[in-house]
């Protein structure tokens, strides 16, 4: 009998917070129809890695099987494909998409219809901050669908998900308004944004910011600092989270839509190939450090994209 295969993932084996994540091996995924067995180059480091690690659940998401690979972006090349159609993708492409078994790992399974090819002007770990990130950030603007001039206030601007909304946002011909940390006001600033500090009084820094008003909120925090700032938008219509859908509902807005297509990681893609986006990844870690890169983004303070180098370009 031939020796099964195996690969080392970093995994989390029950619901908890860092003790229960390891690295681990595990056999190597088998391609599905539609599937992409691709090894993996690169995958970024998203919170919600850790808040599904501590046994967050979408609706919409199924129960964990443990253990479960973290990381919901990858880049790498197929190595092989399901039965199906793989929409012309095929062994020795490059590709990034959303994988299915996790992107920490030599290996994972992306489904066809959420990746796209790799540009060759894109390296593989700024391919890999983009199907959760700047997808995220694309998708909101388009909901948001402001026109020019309009102003835009960003929370939590200084992460992963907040430097792709600015940069698209002021390419769009937006004002923008961003909420960070006092560290990453040089960041914020840099991408073409307002800064303004989060925390108490923010309500009344944000009003000095944009004296004739705020027309939409892209929130990437949620909790009690979306609350505090909604109170700055008169129509709610136009707010958005891209990580709290409990408490915009609550407060009248929605969460983000979320397309998770092709077509949408090719755009994102276009737009950091034209130096439009930067995926601003401000740190990489090996394998064998993913507790170390996620342990960054847990904390909070993390600047810009936290990227996980599995395999070098």
């Amino acid at each position: 009998m031939a020796r099964e295969r195996t690969v080392q993932a970093f995994v989390f084996t029950a619901n908890g917070g860092p003790e229960v994540a390891e690295l681990t091996d595990r056999p190597r995924p088998a391609p599905g129809p539609g599937q992409l067995l691709v090894a993996v180059h690169a995958a970024g480091v998203n919170p919600a890695d850790w808040k599904r690690r501590s046994g967050f659940r979408r609706p919409d998401m199924p129960e964990p099987v443990f253990p479960t690979v973290f990381g919901a972006e990858a880049a790498g090349v197929v190595e092989a494909v399901g039965d199906g159609d793989t929409g012309g993708l095929g062994p020795g492409d490059a590709v990034f998409g959303s994988p299915v078994t996790g992107g920490y790992a030599e290996y994972t399974l992306i489904p066809a219809d959420t990746a796209a090819p790799k540009p060759a002007a894109l390296s593989f770990a700024d391919a890999a901050a983009l199907p959760v990130a700047a997808a995220t950030a694309w998708d909101g603007i388009r909901q948001l669908a402001l026109p020019p001039g309009a102003t835009l206030l960003v929370t939590g601007a200084g992460g992963g998900v907040g430097v792709a909304a600015v940069q698209i946002a002021v390419h769009e011909g937006l004002t923008v308004i961003g909420t960070a940390s006092p560290g990453k006001k040089d960041l914020v600033e840099a991408l073409g944004a307002r800064h303004v500090a989060p925390g108490p009084g923010v309500q009344d820094r944000v009003r000095a910011a944009a004296p004739a008003g705020v027309d939409a909120i892209f929130d990437l925090v949620g909790g009690d600092a979306l609350r505090e700032i909604a109170g700055v938008l008169a129509d709610r219509a136009k707010l958005i989270s891209g990580g709290d859908a409990q408490t915009v509902t609550e407060l009248g807005g929605a969460p983000v839509d979320r397309a998770r297509n092709r077509p949408v990681l090719e755009a994102v893609a276009q737009l950091a190939v034209d130096g439009v986006l930067s995926p601003q990844v401000t740190a990489t870690f090996p394998l064998d450090q993913a507790a170390d890169a996620l342990r960054e983004v847990e904390t909070g303070h993390a600047r810009g994209k936290i990227v996980i180098v599995v395999r070098g370009d």
